[in-house]
């Protein structure tokens, strides 16, 4: 029985590194695909969400300050 242990033992340890060079292999797939998104995104100029929140804010701010003008305007036309 020995000998069968052995084969079984020989077995299980090839498997178990094959899944490991698998493991290694699909790690470097995917930060291969990662670097190479983060060039193609860079290279595209697409801002980042927190540079699209803090213009959204500007501009949010830019129209009530706009639109408190608008009221100032009128009202100084409607005095004169």
């Amino acid at each position: 029985m020995e000998p069968r242990n052995k084969i079984f033992d020989d077995l299980s340890q090839l498997m178990t590194n094959a899944m490991g060079v698998a493991q290694g292999a699909k790690d470097e797939a995917n930060t291969a695909m990662k670097s190479m998104m983060d060039r193609w995104l860079a290279d595209r100029d697409f801002v980042t969400r927190e540079e699209f929140d803090a213009v959204r804010a500007m501009a949010q701010k830019a129209r009530e300050e706009n639109a408190a003008l608008e009221a100032r305007i009128a009202a100084l036309e409607a005095k004169g």
